[in-house]
């Protein structure tokens, strides 16, 4: 995912400020501002109006996110009422800056939050509610109204309701996405337990022949039966350790699929031909002294480097592609490094599609470790690396 964008150092103890202690916080600022402009300024009307009104104006926005109709038809309704009653918050010049922000912070709430007709309704209010302080106050400026309705009403409800809607655009997307990783997740995990039941049914096949050929020589040349029987115990073992991680991660009842030998890294060389018939230009490099491997951890290394060959070819198209073996004594390492470009308004970090899901699943399976990205050469390289230890003491 891309990095989230940097908050300045001065806005980030507010982050984690909880929304409503935040709004509490905005209210009281706001207030509080209020009364000291009508402690240090000159205001026409009834001074102790005047604060009252500045106070029902600001205080509401406490609750601007859990009830915006409310908040907005209480500043419809709390202004023109200060101006009846005698006050003069909005008569004889511009109102406090504190209350014009008020204003516009409740009906930007109000276009943000609020369901479809509440907030065409409210928007409706609001601005005949300042017709009316308007109105009240006696300086009837038709000019001015009309700057102060698009002002605190229009303008802050147009920006809320952009915001709201681009809000559930991404709400719905990311619901969308987090569906597809879920299904994704879910096809990766049966096609994983799918092949590891192949690779378990073969291995109780050879079991079945290497008892019947014990058997057979048990009397004639004991030495061979001993070392069936022993073939046996070790590919018992294998069969058991895959099965364990095949009944891990089945998640759901799939039909039967018919057996089938599965691929490994002795087929590797097959799959680079492949791939270069498609048009990718992919070179093989094998570092350490390749040697047998457990039969899961063999099939997984070989379908990591399938689909991230499949990955290369989709996302980044007829490039140069680089996989690299690596035979370690504890571990084997794969690296399949591409220098094609993301697509146009593609992300860097997940050009490499779903393809991803199914790596993770594979090497998580094994307790391994996956990186993707692009690297500071501008390549973009799947690293995997698949411990080897314990399951070589259980391989056939």
């Amino acid at each position: 995912m891309n990095d989230p964008v940097p908050v300045p150092w001065a806005l980030r103890p507010l982050v984690r400020v909880p929304p409503h202690v935040l709004d509490a916080l905005i209210a009281l600022a706001l207030a509080a501002a209020v009364q000291l402009h009508l402690l240090l300024g000159d205001r026409d009307g009834e001074p102790s109006i005047n604060a009252v009104t500045g106070l029902l104006l600001t205080a509401p926005l406490a609750w601007r996110r859990r009830a915006p109709l409310a908040v907005a038809l209480a500043f419809a309704t709390v202004a023109p009422l200060g101006e009846i009653l005698g006050g003069g918050l909005f008569g004889g010049g511009p109102p406090p800056f504190a209350v014009l922000l008020a204003g516009a912070l409740a009906f930007f709430s109000l276009g943000g939050y609020a369901e479809g007709r509440g907030a065409w309704i409210g928007a409706g209010l609001g601005i005949a509610g300042l017709w009316s302080t308007v109105l009240a106050s006696g300086d009837v400026d038709v000019q001015s109204f009309g700057f102060s309705a698009g002002m605190i009403v229009a303008s802050p409800w147009l920006a809320g309701r952009m915001t709201r809607v681009r809000n559930l655009r991404a709400a719905a997307l990311g619901r969308e996405l987090e569906q597809r990783e879920r299904v994704a997740v879910g096809e990766e995990r049966a096609r994983i337990a799918r092949e590891l039941h192949d690779v378990v049914a073969h291995s109780v096949g050879a079991m079945v022949v290497q008892a019947q050929g014990a058997r057979r020589m048990l009397d004639r040349d004991p030495q061979r039966a001993r070392e069936a029987l022993v073939a046996i115990e070790d590919t018992g073992r294998g069969a058991l350790d895959e099965m364990r991680r095949s009944l891990g991660v089945l998640r759901r009842q799939g039909a039967d699929a018919p057996l089938a030998p599965q691929p490994g890294m002795n087929s590797l060389s097959k799959l680079i031909e492949q791939a270069r018939r498609g048009g990718l230009a992919v070179e093989l490099v094998t570092e350490g002294d390749a040697r047998p491997l457990p039969t899961g951890v063999d099939l997984s290394a070989y379908r990591i480097v399938q689909e991230a060959l499949t990955n290369s070819r989709k996302h980044a198209g007829r490039v140069r592609a680089q996989v690299t073996v690596r035979y370690g004594p504890d571990e084997l390492e794969l690296e399949i490094a591409d220098d094609g470009r993301p697509a146009p308004g593609e992300a860097p970090e997940l050009s490499a599609g779903h393809g991803l899901v199914g790596m993770r699943e594979r090497v998580a399976l094994y307790g391994g470790d996956l990186r993707a990205g692009r690297g500071r050469d501008g390549r973009f390289v799947v690293h995997a690396s698949l411990p080897l230890a314990s399951a070589t003491k259980a391989a056939p």
